[in-house]
């Protein structure tokens, strides 16, 4: 018996002042029509009411005190990106133009960035000058709502240092500049007390007034407590596997284009998404079209350390369907029958995977990984191809035409 989801709390407008914060409950904005509607700057007095980099102190100064992170979700050229599965989330900085330097923002959130992740690297008095960041995401399409994400605190456990905070260089009408990409995990905290807040904000020590169990621990050791939250959803509709916007309807439709009348050649397109998703992928071999045994492209996926690594094969199909063309069981079923005892499979799809397909892979334990049309553009917009143009450059640079 599957038991109704429980209700996400909402807290009113007028209530924002005295509210805990709670993880995943939603923050009414108010409906007055200007920039005093913002809920926030209410629940968090002094960190101002507009921009993704809000604090209370001075990053130029190093006396932030609180630092706030929003996001709004729509900004397909910075895709901030939560995985509530791992507990990690992918923030871009500040400097989203050229013309200016990577630390030389206005908010100085660059400035910030910089040194919260240098600080957390130091000793537990480095970390205690780290400012705690609260996550922050738009809750609906219309109004200043929010939804609260979590607590977050820079790096984390699997990643090195330069996974963590990189400088990255983007272009805009052929000028190049760079912005950071900083990579968060999201504590295990289901609630932030006010009075950690008002403490904060005080100037008090941050590891009194309520402080959560996590962040002591993190300020103390530097030990990642995650959030992790795996998916209880098996099944994906049509409409979660294709993108939901102009923008990553017309890359995908971009990548059919580009192998219409020679969907084979897709496979090494597929390939190197597969790549993106999982980079420890090893050697690929595309295997040729009249001899391909039902697997378009062999493989393995690399473990261990690098001094003794282990190599487990996989098998991986592609097809290049157009958005109302499903994948059935036949296509799936051909490449189950193909795998080896220790192997897995990968199929990647320009459209999406049809109910029955999804039940049976779940259900009857197949380690076959689902790549469907959303999954490309998300992982292409992760890596920095998010525009047609982009992705039509991609193609043509790693997969040229005869």
């Amino acid at each position: 018996m599957t038991l109704p989801a429980a209700p996400v709390p909402h807290v009113a407008f007028a209530d924002l002042t005295a509210a805990d914060l709670l993880v995943d409950a939603v923050y009414a904005g108010g409906t007055s029509g200007h920039t005093g509607d913002d809920p926030m700057s209410k629940l968090i007095k002094g960190i101002g009411n507009q921009g993704g980099f809000r604090y209370a102190g001075s990053p130029a100064l190093g006396t932030v005190k609180l630092a706030v992170l929003y996001t709004s979700g729509g900004e397909v050229d910075w895709p901030d990106y939560l995985d509530v599965g791992t507990g990690t989330f992918t923030y871009y900085g500040d400097n989203r133009k050229p013309g200016q330097g990577l630390h030389e923002t206005p908010r100085s959130g660059n400035v910030l960035l910089r040194d919260a992740f240098t600080g957390s690297h130091g000793t537990p008095v480095d970390r205690s000058n780290v400012p705690p960041f609260l996550l922050f995401e738009k809750a609906a399409t219309a109004g200043r709502s929010v939804r609260f994400r979590g607590l977050l605190a820079p790096g984390g456990p699997t990643m090195t240092s330069d996974d963590e905070l990189a400088a990255i260089w983007r272009a805009t009408a052929g000028q190049r500049f760079q912005n950071y990409r900083a990579h968060f995990t999201v504590l295990d905290v289901d609630r932030i007390p006010r009075s950690w807040i008002q403490h904060l904000l005080a100037g008090g020590d941050p590891l009194g007034g309520e402080c959560p169990e996590a962040w002591r621990t993190w300020v103390e050791s530097r030990v990642y407590r995650p959030l992790l939250a795996p998916s209880t959803t098996a099944v994906r509709s049509k409409a979660d596997q294709l993108p939901d916007d102009a923008a990553g309807k017309a890359m995908l439709e971009e990548i059919r284009e580009y192998f219409r009348g020679r969907e084979h050649k897709f496979e090494a397109c597929a390939v190197a998404i597969w790549r993106l998703i999982a980079p420890s992928t090893g050697a690929v071999d595309i295997t040729r079209p009249s001899r391909d045994g039902g697997r378009d492209a062999v493989g393995t996926y690399v473990l261990g350390p690098v001094a003794n690594r282990i190599a487990i094969d996989f098998a991986l199909e592609a097809k290049c369907y157009a958005a109302d063309n499903s994948v059935g069981v036949r296509e799936v079923s051909r490449l189950i029958s193909r795998l080896r005892h220790r192997n897995f499979g990968v199929l990647v799809t320009t459209s999406f995977f049809n109910k029955q397909v999804q039940d049976e892979v779940h259900e009857d334990g197949h380690p076959i990984a689902l790549v469907c049309g959303r999954d490309i553009v998300d992982v292409l917009r992760q890596h920095g191809r998010t525009t047609v143009d982009s992705v039509r450059q991609w193609l043509k640079l790693s997969f040229p035409q005869p």
